[in-house]
């Protein structure tokens, strides 16, 4: 089920059905079928239209003319309203394996699971504009044609490759893509703007970027005519190459977005004492009120509002052409800039100058804030939900071994080192014997620090890193067969659990980590960056208690007990607990085990 809100200038009423051309108040949003006059046989594919609107969205890409929807399952929906008539906007299904998309002002790009790059636009393919070409095989370093990211610039598309090579194509009129305008106006092959790359910052509205290295020192180029780029001045001309900038807040950089005449980095502070708190920092110049704060600024400052309380943190920011929207941990939606269309959902069209809180419907998951996500384009916003996928639990067993608070175990490298780890990780990795992990101890005792890492690196992600040290520790690894049998141990041991789901008058204790491979909900709980140190307590109690004790048992199991009576009542029950939980549904599928159940049971 999508869960999406808009707002904002309403350019497609077969999309945003009954709506008014400016929606100043955040509606539900839902797909629709943009057909008004269906003949027979579109009737008779009504039903399969709907189950393709219902997938679950991933991302949502705004620019002047386009809205793309791209769904988990790889698979996009473009709506184009390219020559302004809000009568009849072509809708336009892709197909392709696609794991990320951007707009441009003219350009649209995709970027493929393969690690292709797939565009179209004047700027790209000026003789037959409508047409995607894969620009990925245009660089010439055939080594640097796996891409694993792109970014959108107002006429120009960057990549970011496997190898950490930054390329551009497209306009270089204001030397966004590092060279001299004079020399290189633009270019229709990518063309390499940096080396040792591990991001890249732009926005669809903008005509400069930021690139951001290893080291997290920050490099920009393009225009600054506004104080855009955070150099302390604004020029009345553009910067022809990469410059470096200094006196960038301190911190990790966790993101830049950038408007027509601004910029916005969100920084997270990296007290190990304390949770990351995060903080946002703008320049540039603020014709509509952009920056969030009265006056330009040249230089990155921060955005200060009573608004961002001591126990509030960003979750997610978005940046239109002149307006900001903010996602944040205590569930508010905070916003500013230019208001013309509505587009910051305040209920008026007047724009904002300091951040102001925005009234929200209530929103299905509110407890699972960090799982909504905001797009702002042209004179619009989104606001959807989209939860993190399942498919990757080895990410996140990395991630759970990153989040010191979730540490109990320590280890002494050879130098004297402490490396800390999840006891509860390693038994389900191990082979299920206290003396495997005192065996893991001895062989850490040996090593150095950073062969240390390869080998937790190695046990948590089950992936051979490094042959050699794998070869040392094979022996105390976990086959996969010992998997849910593990897990079933784990059940049967209280001093394991360590999360309380409390039902009217009974509690039931689970171990965060079976929660994170199970559900997708307490996944996005326990991983974000709000999530606390305490025992959290829920309550929910819409389940009889032997529809739970049956969705407890495959949580641990992925089996359904044996010798239990299977009702009809209980299969609508556990189809109510599954969409709650959200439970991970491959393999097996407990919905499918319970009918199967049911029917030989009758």
């Amino acid at each position: 089920m999508n869960y999406c809100l808009f707002f904002g200038q309403n350019e497609y009423p077969k999309l945003l059905k009954n709506e008014p051309d400016e929606i100043t108040k955040p509606i539900q949003f839902k797909f629709e079928n943009e057909n008004e006059n269906e003949n027979e046989n579109e009737n008779e594919n009504e039903n399969e239209n709907e189950n393709e609107n219902e997938k679950q969205i991933k991302q949502i890409s705004t620019g002047f003319f386009s809205i793309f929807f791209l769904f988990k399952n790889g698979k996009a929906i473009e709506y184009s309203n390219e020559n302004y008539s809000n009568k009849n906007p072509e809708k336009i299904q892709i197909e392709e394996n696609i794991q990320k998309v951007i707009i441009c002002s003219w350009n649209e790009t995709i970027l493929t699971l393969e690690g292709n790059v797939f565009a179209k636009g004047y700027d790209i393919n000026p003789n037959n504009p409508k047409e995607f070409i894969n620009i990925s095989s245009l660089i010439e370093d055939p080594n640097d044609r796996i891409i694993e990211d792109i970014v959108s610039g107002y006429n120009s598309i960057y990549l970011l490759t496997s190898n950490q090579n930054a390329y551009g194509i497209g306009s270089n009129k204001h030397g966004q893509l590092g060279f001299d305008s004079k020399t290189l106006n633009k270019t229709e092959k990518p063309i390499l703007i940096m080396k040792n790359v591990s991001k890249i910052f732009s926005g669809s509205f903008s005509e400069h970027v930021f690139l951001l290295n290893s080291n997290q020192k920050l490099f920009a180029c393009g225009d600054n005519e506004d104080g855009q780029l955070g150099l302390g001045e604004k020029k009345k001309k553009q910067y022809k190459k990469l410059t470096k900038i200094q006196n960038i807040p301190k911190g990790k950089i966790i993101d830049i977005q950038c408007g027509m005449s601004h910029s916005i980095m969100l920084i997270e502070n990296e007290n190990q004492n304390e949770n990351p708190k995060r903080k946002l920092y703008s320049c540039g110049y603020f014709p509509y009120n952009g920056l969030g704060k009265n006056g330009d600024t040249y230089e990155f400052t921060e955005i200060k509002s009573s608004l961002f309380e001591n126990d509030d943190n960003i979750l997610d920011f978005s940046i239109g052409d002149y307006h900001t929207l903010i996602l944040t941990s205590n569930s508010k939606l905070i916003g500013f800039g230019n208001n013309k269309y509505g587009q910051l959902g305040t209920g008026n069209t007047e724009d904002q100058l300091i951040p102001i809180q925005i009234e929200l419907p209530k929103l299905r998951f509110n407890e699972d804030i960090s799982n909504y996500h905001l797009s702002c384009g042209y004179n619009k916003s989104f606001l959807y939900y989209s939860p993190p996928s399942l498919s990757n639990l080895e990410e996140d067993l990395i991630k759970l071994f990153e989040r010191k608070e979730f540490c109990d175990i320590s280890f002494k490298t050879k130098n004297g080192e402490i490396i800390e780890a999840h006891k509860l990780i390693l038994k389900y990795r191990l082979n299920q014997n206290q003396n495997e992990i005192e065996k893991l101890k001895e062989i850490i005792s040996n090593k150095s620090i950073k062969e240390s890492n390869q080998i937790f690196e190695m046990i948590y992600s089950n992936r051979i890193i490094n042959p050699k040290l794998y070869s040392e520790i094979k022996e105390i690894i976990n086959s996969n067969e010992k998997i849910e049998e593990t897990i079933k141990r784990i059940y049967l041991n209280e001093n394991e659990k360590d999360f309380i789901i409390e039902r009217e008058e009974k509690q039931y204790k689970f171990p965060k980590l079976i929660l994170i491979m199970r559900s997708e909900l307490y996944r996005g709980m326990f991983l974000s960056v709000t999530e606390d140190k305490s025992n959290k307590v829920t309550d929910y109690s819409e389940l009889s208690d032997k529809s739970f004790q049956i969705l407890e048992y495959w949580i641990y199991s992925n089996q359904i007990k044996e010798k239990i009576q299977i009702t009809q009542e209980i299969i609508d029950e556990i189809q109510t607990g599954i969409d709650y939980f959200q439970l991970n549904q491959t393999n097996p599928n407990l919905f499918d085990l319970l009918i199967n159940k049911f029917n030989n049971q009758n």
